[in-house]
Parts: structure tokens; C-alpha cells; sequence
């Protein structure tokens, strides 16, 4: 494993679900590039003028990432917070980057909702991304025939992932035990300033949702953990 690639909707999503398990892939070697399909800019809670927002968070995810370790970070153009859907320019867009990156490892929002809870990772831009993403993968990533122009005008030879991590899904079958890196982490949700109109609310909430995951995979007690379901796309 010497690359990851992670597709994310919008800035803080990684953050939220999934930056402790790449702060410890950081700490393995592993190669991690951030890739978000939006700048948020339906985010925020204040008077904060709206075309400021996406400048603002951009910024943002950019410090969460240096928390954890990233320094590549990448946003796409012409997708808008909100309306995120499933279209072939998504899919070849995300193809693009899979290309360039040439990950073993594509970590992403899942495709599938939670019943349990509405909220979260139910977002349909979280949901419309993590289904875009799995086509990238397969087969588009993969397929020479597929987006072309990716192959003849822009030389980016076909490349195959050999796994995908779903972070927000339901009946996650892997844990990773983020204990030891929860200050990078917390550093990492706490950079994203313009979204947090109460940070140490939001920390708590954070804290027991890792505690439920560590208590689900069998960690012991103090323990906490990210959760994801793992899915062979070799």
C-alpha cells in the first residue's frame, strides 16, 4: 500500500468520519491525497457573506489536512454544494484524479444511506459522491474505453484500485483505533472554524460516536474508534 486517494463531497466530511484512520496510513508511509468535489459553500452558520464561504473553507480543509499529515489537496470546479448528482462528467472528473493519483486505496462517502439516522452521512451529496466514486473505480478507472479523452488527449493511462473504504455507511465491517492519534484528529474538525458554531459540542458528539464504533468492534474500555465498510475492488 503506497497511495490513498480520498473522495469527499464537501470540506470537514474526512474530517468527521475518517482522518484519524488517515493520520495512521500517514504514519505507515502511505502516499494520501485529498480529493472534494465542492468548497461547501452551503455550509456555515453566520452573516459570513456567501461568496466568501468557499475561499474560507477551502482554506480550512487545506490546515485539516496539514493536521493529519496531507499536503495534497485537490478541489474540483463547476459542482455546487447541494446539488451534487450522479453524471458521467462526475464520474470521468473523479477518473481524472484516480489516474493521476494511481491509488491502491480509494477511501470515499458510502453510496448507501443509514436508517437509523437521518442526519450525518445521509447527506445526498455525501450519498450522489460515494456512488460516482464506486464508478470511477469500477469500472472507469480501470476501462481505456471509458471517458476516452482522459487516454488520448490527456495521456492518463488506465489504472485499477485494489480497495474501497465507505465511510457514513451502514453495518460497517472494519475498525481502526484512532486513540493515539484523536489530537490530530480533533485538530483536523477543529480547523474547519467557519463550521462549528459550538466546538466543544461538537467535539463531544464526536468523542461518543468513536466510543460507540470501539465498543462495536471489541476495543476495550477508553478505546476509540473510526468505522468503515471495506470492500475488495480488485
Amino acid at each position: 500500500m503506497r497511495r490513498a486517494l480520498a473522495v469527499f463531497a464537501h470540506p470537514d466530511d474526512i474530517d468527521f468520519g475518517a482522518s484519524g484512520a488517515v493520520a495512521h496510513w500517514v504514519d505507515q508511509g502511505i502516499e494520501v491525497t485529498y480529493l472534494l468535489v465542492t468548497r461547501g459553500e452551503a455550509g456555515g452558520f453566520d452573516d459570513t457573506p456567501r461568496e466568501e464561504i468557499p475561499r474560507i473553507r477551502e482554506a480550512e480543509q487545506r490546515s485539516a489536512a496539514a493536521a493529519v499529515g496531507v499536503s495534497d489537496v485537490v478541489f474540483l470546479d463547476g459542482y455546487a454544494d447541494g446539488a451534487i448528482y450522479v453524471e458521467h462528467r462526475l464520474r470521468r472528473d473523479i477518473t481524472r484524479v484516480i489516474r493521476q493519483v494511481r491509488p491502491q486505496r480509494v477511501l470515499t462517502n458510502s453510496p448507501l444511506r443509514r436508517w437509523d439516522w437521518l442526519g450525518g452521512p445521509n447527506h445526498p451529496d455525501h450519498v450522489a459522491v460515494g456512488e460516482a466514486a464506486s464508478s470511477a473505480v469500477y469500472p472507469d478507472s480501470r476501462n481505456a474505453h471509458a471517458h476516452p479523452e482522459l487516454l488520448h488527449d490527456e495521456k492518463l493511462e488506465p489504472w485499477s484500485v485494489d480497495e474501497v473504504w465507505f465511510s457514513g455507511g451502514p453495518d460497517p465491517d472494519h475498525f481502526v483505533d484512532v486513540t493515539d492519534v484523536l489530537d490530530r484528529k480533533l485538530a483536523a474538525l477543529k480547523s474547519h472554524v467557519s463550521q462549528l458554531a459550538d466546538p466543544a459540542a461538537t467535539e463531544q458528539h464526536v468523542l461518543e460516536f468513536l466510543k460507540q464504533n470501539a465498543q462495536a468492534a471489541g476495543f476495550g474500555e477508553g478505546r476509540l474508534a473510526e468505522s468503515f465498510t471495506v470492500v475488495s475492488s480488485a
